[in-house]
């Protein structure tokens, strides 16, 4: 396909997903938003015919386009699915599909901690992700790797490794741990930013070339989630007459996405090798202590199971929820999984021989 080919399949696509979407909708005012959505796609992929056509020889101009159109097995695969558990399920999907007005089935005033404008003075308003996710996901790290590695130390000790052997296999299961944590956040967290990049390109270039039918797009996603239409349509055409802060409040708005959100798949990696290998270090310290036998096993379950009940009680400051019956809690879940694998490993270990 050329290229404005290419654009006007884009635009019929989504002008029939967005059908498929109302269809889907129970929420009349939602369903309603998305039938104006296609209608406003179908426009679009009108122009975009006219220009992929100009200039060919021979035959209607429609010859080039209309009759290729056929939906994607992808788009029919997602149609079956939407049909099968409904729109707001699959938000992330359709963001991918680079459908707009999913942020109406975020919180009604706000879209991913972004508060929607009601003013020409919040126009391209935004706020930065504070320091909390980070603490949170090193939290979850530290508890990921200490309950692994201390039930696999416990595994194998039930077996009746000696000591030397136990180190070096916790220290293995630290090293393998951590770079598998790392690879998964690091391909999770770029593939997001590949996304991002390529959907807030494509808006880049129609911001820049149809703006209006943008601002259109816009308002309604606003009428949609209660805002008046003159209202809406003043917000829209102000936030497209700066079209950086437009970018990111179309992004928001139209695909459903925060760029605040997306941060260094480097940093994310680094941040989940580190907590990961922190946590997995704790249940190894009795045995570089060269504690051996089952002290070294009551001594790795004690210090696992503090390491767990002061998790608890970190977990509790993003939770909200009674301190002391998070942390005891965590203990519980942690020691029960140390328990199984203690067990497991010494009855392998007897049946071995």
């Amino acid at each position: 396909m050329t290229a404005g080919v290419d654009s006007w399949y884009h635009e019929k696509e989504s002008a029939w997903l967005y059908g498929q979407l109302a269809a889907a909708e129970p929420d009349p005012h939602k369903s309603r938003l998305f039938r104006q959505l296609a209608a406003a796609a179908e426009e679009q992929a009108a122009k975009w015919e006219v220009s992929a056509t100009q200039g060919t020889a021979g035959g209607s101009p429609r010859d080039a386009t209309q009759r290729l159109f056929t939906p994607s097995l992808r788009a029919r695969v997602v149609a079956r699915l939407l049909r099968r558990f409904g729109p707001r399920s699959l938000r992330s999907v359709l963001a991918a599909m680079k459908l707009r007005g999913l942020s109406i089935y975020s919180a009604p005033v706000t879209v991913a901690s972004h508060a929607m404008p009601t003013s020409l003075s919040e126009v391209g308003a935004r706020h930065r992700g504070g320091l909390g996710g980070n603490l949170r996901a090193t939290v979850f790290g530290v508890n990921d790797g200490l309950i692994s590695n201390a039930s696999l130390l416990l595994g194998v000790a039930g077996a009746g490794a000696g000591g030397r052997y136990v180190l070096m296999t916790g220290a293995a299961g630290l090293l393998a741990g951590a770079l598998s944590m790392a690879a998964g956040e690091y391909v999770s967290v770029r593939s997001q930013r590949e996304m991002y990049e390529y959907q807030i390109a494509l808006e880049r270039e129609e911001v820049a070339e149809y703006p209006e039918e943008e601002a259109q797009e816009l308002a309604l996603i606003y009428e949609a989630r209660g805002v008046g239409p003159q209202q809406a349509r003043e917000i829209s055409h102000a936030l497209l007459a700066r079209p950086e802060q437009a970018l990111d409040v179309l992004a928001r708005e139209e695909l459903g996405l925060n760029p605040d959100d997306l941060g260094s798949p480097w940093s994310a990696a680094t941040f989940s090798f580190l907590s990961f290998a922190a946590g997995a270090a704790i249940p190894l310290i009795p045995f570089l202590a060269r504690i051996t036998g089952m002290r070294a096993v009551v001594s790795t379950a004690a210090v696992t199971a503090a390491a767990l009940f002061a998790v608890g009680l970190a977990l509790s400051l993003f939770t909200g929820r009674d301190a002391l019956r998070g942390a005891l809690r965590m203990v519980l879940i942690g020691g029960g999984a140390g328990l199984v694998s203690f067990v497991v490993g010494r009855a392998l270990g007897v049946a071995i021989g």
